[in-house]
């Protein structure tokens, strides 16, 4: 399409078919408008359902192995997203270049909707076979991209909201994706940002790996900015001619000769050894390009070389024989200083060998998911992680979500059935989150996956067998859950094979460093001060690591000097949880009476879902039902029990 008479006549065509609705909305985004002049040019009618597919097992596998390099970068980008927009019905996913889901990470009650049916670990999201989406549309511009309900193409997906953005690798090649999608009326404004911000993550990190033979700058116009995203990241050769350069170093130094083979001295009026040797000395130098712009620049993969030396020493004299040795973790965000996290790591790292069944223990947002996907790594294995919050599982359909079903299965049930949540997890690792949750037929069930982890889909006969590392993780005591029989005692031997307790934050003997790196995960450059550190020692943490990320979060967002002191946090900190006091009745104070109307309102909000309640205030589930009971007890005029 050439002409501007041409582009609307198309997009008038597009329109058809959409109800007066969407006519009387108003026009879409330009990127939405070509994009759909895009679907019509590659043939795909509106009158007809989208043609979707899913790739098989064995092409799954391959393309994992393909996008591997930006896979493991990616995953833990989406555990990070996961936790920044939950409690809004959601669907994460990384996808590779053609555009093919690799691995979700997915509100469960979302996946298994009539809009996130579709949206499966292997199916196809290009354009050119799912009209204009997230995941497709953002391949096709290599931008950013949000695509709003009636924006989609087909209206089989104008329920749903998507936001994606494509990740480069060092040479500027589109490599993967990432998007997150959600119900249309439960979008989220800020989920773009985050997205692009996540994929910006990836393609830094990717760009520092595939250049670590290269000498490595990171430039930016402010100092502070260097450890960010927001820097430009340069790679030279050892004489000094660039390699490779990120998106954000070619807008900073817009207007000069950056491809590679250009000299360092055609880019910055400093030689390229004489920058070399300050930054050995210095932490940053300034920097001074061609058209006289003025920067300051760090290494981006060096340290000092008396610090190389230093280090690689420690190392040395560290480095023997031993049982901690052999299963020291992976890199991952779990800390694991105090005496009893590093048990727990040592033991999971032991356990994972034997492919036995592990059972992890401990409070909510104590660090069970962590633990789980560091299992995950250690393990090597190459299919995906799979968390699944067996709480958030509709109970109807716990069962065909999980082990599948066959077409006709049941009322509402897709034509061709679906492989279900743990076949996802085929060569790699399950979580089951909140197992205590588990209806007792699904129990069963699960018992007999874990004899042969052999599936047996709902409504079928042909089982599949399966090989997967299987984790169950719970807050709840499960010996009383059995002796109240709502819990079956096989399952819990089965389960219990190897059994890990990780301690609640409040008696952890390394608070200090996860609080330092709960921080540096939030904003690099962010820093508490000890009055601040010492305001958060006195807090109980019933929510653990969830609790103290959102109060860490909350600080940073309301002071954007970016050291938290301790006024910065009292705010967020109720005294009743401070373990030097003693937590009063519910009903005794205006505060608690203010906090058990949250609860309330956010049990409403979310369909009484307690778990999701829990996640999106950051307070253990004990505290939810402590809060309803208060609002019960209010509403009755009876105190509290």
């Amino acid at each position: 399409m050439t002409s501007a008479e041409e582009r609307e006549l198309v997009y008038v065509r597009a329109l058809r078919g959409r109800g007066a609705a969407m006519s009387r909305r108003v026009r879409p985004p330009e990127e939405i408008v070509e994009s759909w002049v895009r679907c019509i040019e590659a043939g795909l009618d509106l009158a007809l359902p989208p043609r979707m597919s899913v790739v098989g097992d064995a092409q799954l596998r391959r393309r994992r192995e393909q996008a591997e390099p930006v896979r493991r970068l990616a995953l833990p980008e989406l555990e990070t997203l996961f936790h920044q927009i939950a409690g809004s019905n959601f669907l994460l996913a990384f996808a590779d270049a053609d555009g093919v889901i690799l691995d979700l990470y997915a509100d469960n009650r979302f996946a298994i909707s009539s809009s996130g049916e579709s949206i499966v670990v292997g199916s196809h999201w290009s354009e050119q076979v799912a009209g204009t989406n997230g995941l497709g549309t953002a391949l096709a511009r290599g931008k950013s991209v949000a695509v709003n309900g009636p924006e989609h193409y087909f209206t089989k997906f104008g329920g749903i909201s998507c936001t994606a953005s494509p990740i480069r690798d060092s040479t500027g090649a589109i490599v993967g994706v990432l998007d997150a999608s959600s119900y249309f009326e439960s979008r989220q404004r800020h989920t773009q940002a985050l997205v692009q911000m996540a994929a910006s993550h990836i393609e830094n990190s990717l760009f520092v790996r595939e250049r670590q033979a290269d000498v490595l700058l990171a430039i930016h116009p402010r100092p502070e900015f260097l450890a960010t995203i927001s820097a430009g990241l340069l790679a030279f050769a050892e004489d000094g001619r660039l390699t490779g350069f990120n998106a954000r170093a070619a807008s900073l130094l817009a207007g000069l000769d950056l491809r590679p083979g250009t000299g360092f001295e055609q880019l910055f009026s400093e030689p390229f050894a004489r920058v070399q040797a300050l930054l050995d000395r210095h932490t940053e130098v300034p920097l001074r390009d061609a058209m006289g712009s003025t920067l300051v620049a760090s290494w981006a993969n060096r340290r000092p070389r008396m610090a190389v030396r230093a280090a690689a020493v420690r190392t040395r004299q560290n480095k023997g024989p031993g049982y901690a040795a052999r299963f020291a973790p992976p890199e991952t965000d779990l800390v694991a200083d105090d005496p009893a996290a590093r048990k727990a790591v040592e033991l999971v790292g032991a356990a994972v060998r034997g492919q036995a069944p592990i059972l992890l223990r401990g409070e909510t947002g104590s660090g069970k998911d962590l633990l789980a996907r560091m299992a995950h790594q250690i393990s090597g294995r190459k299919g995906a992680f799979v968390a699944i919050n067996c709480a958030e599982l509709p109970a109807e359909r716990c069962e065909a979500a999980l082990f599948g079903y066959v077409g006709g299965a049941f009322d509402g049930a897709r034509r061709d059935g679906q492989l279900g949540l743990i076949a996802s997890a085929d060569g790699g690792t399950l979580l089951l989150d909140e197992v205590s949750h588990l209806a007792l037929p699904v129990q069963a069930a699960l018992l007999r996956f874990l004899d042969d982890q052999t599936l047996r889909p709902v409504g079928g006969c042909a089982p599949r067998q399966v090989d997967v590392q299987v984790l169950a993780a719970t807050n709840a005591d499960l010996d009383a859950e059995v002796a109240a029989r709502r819990f079956r005692a096989d399952l819990l031997y089965r389960l219990n094979t190897i059994c890990v307790d990780l301690p609640p934050l409040r008696r952890r003997t390394d608070f200090e460093h996860c609080v330092r790196a709960t921080l540096r995960r939030i904003d690099s450059d962010a820093s508490i001060s000890e009055a601040g550190l010492q305001r958060l020692m006195r807090h109980a943490w019933p929510g653990n690591f969830r609790e103290l990320r959102a109060v860490l979060m909350r600080a940073l967002l309301l002071h954007p000097q970016r050291r938290i002191e301790a006024a910065d946090v009292d705010p967020f900190l109720s005294s009743s949880a401070d373990t030097a006091a003693p937590e009063p009745t519910l009903a005794g104070s205006a505060l608690r009476r203010g906090a058990t109307e949250a609860v309330l309102h956010e049990f409403q909000r979310t369909g009484g879902c307690v778990s999701q309640v829990s996640r999106n205030l950051g307070i253990s589930r004990t505290t939810v039902y402590r809060h309803l009971r208060a609002g019960q007890a209010a509403d009755s005029g009876r105190p509290p029990q």
